[in-house]
């Protein structure tokens, strides 16, 4: 049985100048009118107590060059802006900031009526036409939107947003459990372990020479008293340490793409924590590894991976002491007992020798069935 699923496809884009330009004015006016909205709600706010309901239209009187990019860019930074605002009040969580030049620059348009649009080798787009693109996958299905963006290195890609079809993958008769830490990547319930990249760790040191090069050619800038906007030999630096971090990012994503496939692709029912990562990365000592291992993204992928294969990912409450009880008899050790130092532990009640990471994938596993019986129990309640 098919299944209709949205789905984002990241395309390498080759503009020439001129469309380049088009590209730094779009950013630009985005970046504007976000920080312009935002100003002008917080002042309003602070002198009326009440919410400004503020549009880009009513900017573009004042300021005639935002009329010189596509106005369906302008209408999502507003949607934008407006979910933001909605996210902050609902949830209480992160406040929506003011964007600075060459932090994350982008713009989405919609595809409204072939506006956006691909040929063999080019991308369509509002107000700009075709641009030359490099395409990795094949795109089948209808195009809903595009955002446009450029990385810190100084190359140009389109995600665009696909209404498509995807088939189940068939089922194996296989489940699994997993335990996520920072010695091994992920412990499986199989006794499968993958060993952790550390993609960061490995380039750390040439990220530090570069950023030391970039450190004393910023205060060379400064002795001169040029800006560092126009400073060459500072912007060059920029950009090695630029394609450092590109390279680490890319490594760690095409890494936890084919795991993540491989998972879903041989299990039915997939087991894993419920991590508070946010928490677990103010502290320092574990902060950079975590932010390394980037289980936050891997749990992602599985989520929406398993929704378009047709698996069930289930996860498990972040306090289940998954690691303190005997996989074998339950038997439940107390914090003292078993310190994080120790890695092996023998059951006091059974006697079974039990690897700590092990032995928590396969009570994940245990407690993940029960959950995903009790979900298709309530399911199909809920029909009858």
């Amino acid at each position: 049985m098919t299944k209709q699923i949205l789905k984002a496809y990241k395309v390498r884009l080759y503009p020439n100048e001129d469309q380049q330009i088009f590209f730094a004015k779009s950013f630009g006016c985005s970046r504007f009118i976000w920080n312009k909205m935002l100003g002008d709600k917080i002042e309003h706010y602070k002198t009326t107590k009440t919410a400004l309901n503020n549009t880009p239209a009513q900017y573009k009187k004042e300021f005639e060059w935002l009329k010189e990019v596509d106005s369906l860019a302008l209408a999502n930074v507003q949607q934008n802006l407006r979910a933001a605002y909605n996210t902050f009040f609902k949830q209480g969580t992160g406040f929506p900031n003011f964007k600075k030049k060459g932090v994350k620059d982008s713009y989405t348009t919609n595809n409204q009526k072939g506006t956006v649009a691909i040929t063999a080798n080019t991308v369509k787009l509002p107000k700009i036409g075709h641009i030359t693109a490099k395409f990795s996958d094949k795109i089948n299905g209808l195009i809903k939107s595009a955002t446009i963006s450029r990385t810190p290195s100084g190359k140009y890609f389109v995600s665009l947003l696909v209404e498509t079809i995807t088939k189940p993958l068939p089922k194996t008769q296989s489940n699994i459990g997993i335990d996520l830490g920072l010695t091994h990547f992920i412990v499986l319930s199989s006794g499968t372990k993958v060993a952790n990249p550390k993609f960061l760790s490995k380039l750390q040191d040439k990220l530090t020479r570069e950023q030391k090069i970039l450190a004393k050619r910023r205060e060379v800038a400064k002795a001169d008293q040029r800006k560092l906007s126009e400073s060459r030999n500072y912007q060059k630096q920029k950009l090695k340490v630029a394609r450092v971090y590109e390279k680490i990012t890319n490594r760690r994503r095409d890494f936890l793409h084919k795991l993540s496939f491989n998972i879903i692709k041989n299990h039915d029912v997939i087991a894993i924590e419920d991590l508070n990562i946010k928490g677990m990365v103010k502290n320092r000592k574990l902060a950079k590894a975590i932010s390394d291992s980037s289980w936050s993204s891997f749990t992602t992928m599985l989520s929406y991976k398993a929704e378009w294969y047709g698996k069930t990912l289930v996860k498990i409450d972040r306090w289940y002491p998954s690691s303190k009880t005997c996989s074998n008899c339950n038997h439940l050790l107390t914090k003292a007992e078993l310190p994080l130092s120790v890695r092996t532990w023998n059951c006091p009640n059974c006697l079974q020798k039990n690897d700590r990471d092990l032995n928590a994938s396969i009570n994940i596993l245990h407690q993940g069935l029960i959950l995903a019986k009790q979900s298709k129990t309530v399911g199909a309640t809920g029909l009858a």
